[in-house]
């Protein structure tokens, strides 16, 4: 595509011929010329989160999508609508436009988000798609949910697997070096892992048993969220790391490219904090979501990760393994 902004008559037949959903609380919506969306969500509050796509072009309307919508799910908020960045190199074709809209506009429609709007422009600042979306939620003011509600005592929940996300993305981009060491079933398996990164389901089973905080496990992996929901929340941590539900797909991937799955991307998996574990594990069960009690907050500071006889301290998170991995 030609270096700009996307031409008007490439916006109408790929982009906004695609945008089905109209939320009430919408005023004015997506369309040629329009600079900003207007909401008029009576009564609550707005939550708003942004977050770009970087660390692959595969999938990354999913993607995008996904990492928007688990943010505004932690916070207990019902997603409204997203605004879409989306630049892309002059390599790249309008059908990769219309395949980026098809991925988005199909998860907007199951979740019943609006598409409020958004730009999209080819530039050669960029070397590779990227895309960056800002999220809109809405919720009653007192029934919000934060990572730094975490208290001591209380038990410490994941959902789903850690390591959804990265061992999706590390089966798709580096699938020839994966198949010259491991099963194509397996790496097939891990890349139909990109079916699982949503977290929106678990937030409503666990906003109906009740809970003090809950946070999105992306980039750091499940030692990066637990460490950043302990110093929000004031608290230290006590996690058993046989108990934190890994699936054996992600350890192999991992093992292929020497990396810490506890360090790698998790999309998908939910960390909460709620007073009442083993319930929450039930409910989410009875909903098909798996899920474990993995330990519990404690007073002080001391964040403590026990292995067996081992314990050791957490740090704070660093770089993500995915990058390692992809380099």
């Amino acid at each position: 595509m030609e270096i700009g902004k996307v031409p008007e008559n490439v916006l109408k037949r790929s982009v906004f011929k695609k945008l089905t959903v109209k939320r009430p609380e919408v005023v004015v919506h997506a369309g040629v010329g329009e600079d900003c969306a207007v909401l008029a969500p009576t009564g609550d509050a707005l939550v708003l989160s942004t977050d770009p796509i970087t660390g692959t072009a595969k999938d990354i309307g999913k993607l995008a999508f996904h990492i928007t919508a688990n943010d505004i799910a932690s916070s207990g908020a019902e997603l409204v609508g997203m605004m879409l960045t989306i630049i892309f190199p002059p390599e790249n074709t309008e059908e990769e436009l219309k395949q980026i809209m098809k991925d988005v506009t199909e998860l907007a429609a199951e979740y019943n988000v609006e598409i409020l709007g958004g730009h999209t422009e080819v530039s050669p600042a960029v070397n590779q798609t990227l895309v960056s979306v800002t999220g809109v939620g809405r919720i009653a003011p007192g029934e919000m949910v934060t990572t730094s509600g975490l208290k001591p005592g209380q038990d410490l929940v994941v959902t789903k697997w850690i390591g959804l996300e990265g061992t999706s993305i590390l089966a798709a981009e580096k699938e020839k070096e994966l198949l010259a060491k491991l099963p194509a079933e397996l790496v097939e398996t891990a890349r139909a892992f990109g079916k699982l990164l949503s977290v929106v389901p678990d937030g409503r089973v666990a906003m109906e048993i009740g809970v003090s905080a809950m946070h999105d496990v992306t980039e750091g992996g499940i030692f990066g969220a637990l460490w950043e929901m302990a110093a929000a929340s004031g608290v230290g941590l006590e996690v058993d790391l046989r108990k934190i539900p890994i699936r054996q797909e992600t350890i192999e991937v991992c093992e292929v490219f020497d990396i810490n799955p506890y360090m790698l991307i998790s999309s998908g998996a939910m960390l909460i904090g709620t007073d009442h574990g083993s319930q929450l594990v039930e409910a989410l069960k009875r909903a098909g979501i798996h899920g474990a009690v993995v330990g519990r907050a404690t007073k002080g500071n001391d964040r403590v990760i026990i292995n067996g006889e081992e314990r050791r301290f957490l740090e704070p998170p660093k770089t993500d393994e995915l990058f390692r991995a992809m380099t």
